[in-house]
């Protein structure tokens, strides 16, 4: 007997003690916010929140239509229609225990280029307030997306019918904000990105000028673009967490989504047309999103990076695996204590110490069984991002950078597209082809890697830079990854 398949009509007869589902009447709820890039990220983070916030009633009017770009997006548009746009959410805890619920909050998905002009109609419907984004750290790479001069050069012509891009959709649509004189929607970057919002805006403007220099101008004045900061681990979806929510809660769920059970949202108040009351679904507003900011980008995500590229190479293929080996956490904890931490700024309410420790916890959780490989992925834009400014910061100040040194000569190594047992490894990047390029030489000339200015910049001119990691880079090739890692560790104290 085949199992049912999630949706609206299955609710009623999920077991409650077991699934969670929506306590309110999802008719009545509109649409408020366009998302795009619905990955499992956004439906483990801010997709809950406003689940939180409707199960209390509140934020009935910021239902969320996810928008996709990508030709890989069309799975995802078939995956959430064949279910009422419902889908499992399971939290697991680092003690085993599990949390699942159906979130009702995303009520809509377009897949943009099925009709684009239907998809710039949504966003240009006064009802939307805030435009959202989760598109990655690349996604914000005007010059590396082949499709921004054809929306550039179909939006100066006024054609909306073939738009490619975010950025194009985006445009076109505050563009006829602007001609029908319905004020702007926020746009709210939800990226890994120091100044994800400054970011988000010096893009749009960017891109906004070559449509029309007027449009930038009007953008640059009335479109908001806060700052945000947003912290949940959430592996990629697999086929065995498709069969647990079989096995466990009695239905098939196309796409549900795994992630641990912290999280965490810190947002600049700035929504000229009113926004979700997200601090009652336990989001921090404030005025200054940066120091919050730069305490995850170089603790978290930076110590990601410190874990992934020896992890591999050392033979663990599971996050949890790699912080068990005490030689790692110790590495993980020097690296945050002694070069990340004396980069930040004051971070108010938050016990650094502590913070520090519960990240090594949650890199253990073996319930969520986060993979070492999709910490890996497209370090071109990850390193360069929450790595290097740390190193930067350093060198100016004096301070070392002996840890962080070692970190980018273990992505040297990895890039080599080989491991310790000699098995291949597919370095996902997009750059992969460059980066292996300039890897294959590590070993004749240790500093091979860094001469890839486009990633590293100046870093190959700084003494105090190149010489912690050529020792790294050599140790790796003669003694590994374990040994490598246990002398950091000595040497750190």
């Amino acid at each position: 007997m085949s199992l049912p398949r999630l949706s609206a009509t299955a609710l009623d007869s999920l077991d409650a003690a077991e699934v969670a589902v929506p306590a309110y009447d999802r008719s009545r709820v509109t649409p408020g916010i366009v998302h795009f890039g619905v990955g499992g990220f956004h439906r483990a983070h801010q997709a809950r929140y406003l689940d939180d916030l409707m199960n209390q009633g509140k934020a009935m009017d910021f239902g969320i239509v996810g928008m996709g770009v990508m030709p890989t997006d069309a799975r995802m548009r078939d995956a959430l229609a064949g279910q009422d746009h419902l889908y499992t959410l399971v939290e697991k805890s680092p003690s085993g225990r599990r949390r699942a619920r159906v979130i009702g909050s995303l009520i809509d998905y377009m897949f943009a280029p099925d009709d684009p002009r239907a998809a710039v109609a949504r966003l240009a419907d006064p009802a939307i307030k805030i435009v959202s984004l989760t598109v990655t750290e690349g996604g914000y790479a005007l010059d590396a997306n082949p499709h921004v001069p054809a929306d550039v050069a179909a939006l100066r012509a006024g054609q909306t019918g073939d738009l490619r891009t975010f950025f194009g959709l985006i445009t076109a649509a505050l563009t006829r904000r602007r001609r029908e004189d319905t004020p702007p929607f926020t746009i709210m970057s939800c990226d890994n990105i120091q100044g994800n919002g400054d970011m988000a805006r010096e893009m749009f403007l960017r891109f906004a000028r070559e449509v029309d220099a007027d449009l930038a101008s009007w953008v640059a004045d009335r479109v908001a673009f806060p700052n945000s900061m947003v912290d949940r681990i959430t592996p990629e979806t697999t086929d065995a967490d498709r069969a647990e929510v079989a096995s466990r809660y009695g239905y098939t769920d196309a796409w549900p989504v795994v992630c641990e059970d912290f999280s965490q949202w810190v947002i600049e108040d700035h929504f000229p047309l009113g926004r979700p009351p997200y601090e009652d679904a336990g989001a921090q507003m404030v005025r200054d999103v940066m120091p919050y900011e730069l305490m995850k980008l170089r603790l978290l995500n930076a110590s990601h990076q410190g874990l992934c590229y020896f992890g591999y190479l050392a033979g663990h293929r599971l996050v949890h695996e790699v912080v068990r080996d005490e030689r790692f956490s110790r590495f993980l904890l020097a690296y945050m204590e002694q070069e990340a931490t004396p980069s930040l700024r004051p971070v108010p309410g938050m016990d650094l110490d502590a913070y520090r420790h519960q990240l090594i916890a949650r890199f253990g959780n073996e319930a969520v069984r986060d993979t070492v490989a999709r910490l890996c992925a497209e370090s071109s834009d990850r390193i360069p991002t929450w790595l290097i400014p740390v190193i930067r910061e350093n060198m100016a100040a004096g301070r070392p950078v002996r840890l962080s040194a070692a970190i980018v000569a273990s992505w040297a190594r990895y890039a080599e597209g080989t491991d310790e047992q000699g098995e291949p490894i597919a370095v996902v990047d997009r750059l992969a082809d460059s980066l292996r390029e300039h890897a294959a030489s590590n070993r004749e000339d240790v500093l091979a890697f860094l001469r890839y200015r486009e990633v590293f910049g100046d870093l190959i001119d700084h003494p105090e830079f190149t010489e912690p990691y050529a020792e790294a880079l050599r140790s790796l090739h003669s003694h590994g990854a374990l040994a490598t890692v246990a002398g950091l560790v000595e040497s750190a104290g």
